[in-house]
């Protein structure tokens, strides 16, 4: 459990350095991108061992129902991500499509994993997201909506999270973890 917490604190600290001391930051340049880059890198790398070889108590076993939800949800995650970079017609409406993606993916993975191990990693990245919007919300507090798009980009939006989802769930059954109910 070690390695996960430790794991999930260097992700929280890379990711909102820039938040919490922007003077540091940006007296960093260039180079702050690429210690922000192999500190995040290192943390997800701690963070998979930490979590394959944590241990803890089920507070609930998988089933069937919380698999399809999940599923559904992490179509919308990765829908909600689509559309941040293509700036489709959700964005106009949601002001951290990403972060928000991030959210609903921490959920999703919550429902469907009942044990302690999970709470740590998947609860610990729902808070960092939930931080991270209340943080850049505060530096940040005017929003400019983007402009409309073309109808294209929402199609596309919507076929890049089905292929990614399909590439996703064949990489978590390569990798041992069962996405099918």
């Amino acid at each position: 459990m070690t390695l996960l917490i430790l794991g999930l604190v260097l992700w929280t600290a890379a990711h909102l350095f820039k938040r919490i001391a922007p003077d540091a930051r940006a007296g960093m340049g260039e180079r702050g991108k690429l210690v922000a880059t192999v500190l995040i890198l290192l943390s997800i790398v701690l963070m998979y061992y930490g979590y394959k070889s944590a241990d803890g108590p089920v507070w609930w076993p998988r089933n069937s129902a919380l698999v399809g939800i999940n599923n559904l949800l992490m179509l919308l995650a990765f829908y909600l991500y689509a559309a941040s970079g293509m700036k489709t017609a959700i964005t106009r409406r949601i002001r951290h499509p990403q972060l928000t993606a991030v959210k609903v993916w921490a959920l999703a993975h919550l429902l469907v994993n009942g044990d302690l191990p999970s709470f740590v990693l998947f609860g610990g990245i729902l808070a960092w997201a939930v931080a991270s919007v209340i943080l850049i919300n505060r530096a940040e507090p005017v929003w400019t909506r983007p402009a409309p798009q073309p109808v294209w980009k929402e199609g596309a939006a919507i076929v890049g999270a089905l292929v990614v989802t399909g590439l996703v769930m064949g990489l978590h059954n390569w990798l041992g973890y069962q996405p099918w109910g």
